[in-house]
């Protein structure tokens, strides 16, 4: 069984302030711009990942790894809801939006939830611990007792 991640899109870009910017002027923009640092993000991982917009689809987005779905003619809080409604087993889905309405569905159906603010700084975060570990890892035990005086 695979975990699970359902990702409220247009929510989480009004969490980068960056991208947040370029979506008052450039809907699509936005959403590619967020489409790369999540591809990143869940690179070699095992886990699903849906990202859900509102509207209609005007340009095709592609992520690996990651299923895209527009609302259309609803919003993309009823999508999410049904998504987790129709899932076989909710208790593996992990829910990111920061619209109470939608982590409160999701966690009376025993969905995790991340705050969308929570998830979009651990996502930069991300690169720099895994540098320092790189660093760390590449330095030997030796030259750490050497550098810290321990020898």
């Amino acid at each position: 069984m695979n975990r699970k991640y359902i990702i409220d899109g247009n929510n989480l870009i009004g969490k980068i302030p960056q991208l947040w910017k370029m979506q008052q002027k450039e809907k699509q923009s936005s959403r590619e711009g967020l489409v790369f640092p999540l591809e990143r993000y869940f690179f070699n991982k095992k886990i699903q990942v849906s990202l859900h917009f509102d509207g209609h689809e005007n340009n095709h987005l592609r992520a690996k790894g990651i299923k895209i779905i527009y609302s259309n003619n609803t919003n993309a809080d009823n999508k999410i809801k049904d998504e987790i409604s129709f899932s076989n087993n909710p208790k593996l889905i992990t829910v990111i939006s920061s619209d109470l309405n939608v982590l409160d569905f999701a966690r009376v159906n025993s969905c995790s939830t991340i705050k969308s603010e929570v998830f979009a700084r651990s996502m930069n975060k991300k690169d720099d611990i895994e540098d320092e570990e790189k660093i760390t890892k590449s330095i030997d035990n030796n030259e750490m007792k050497r550098l810290f005086g321990i020898e």
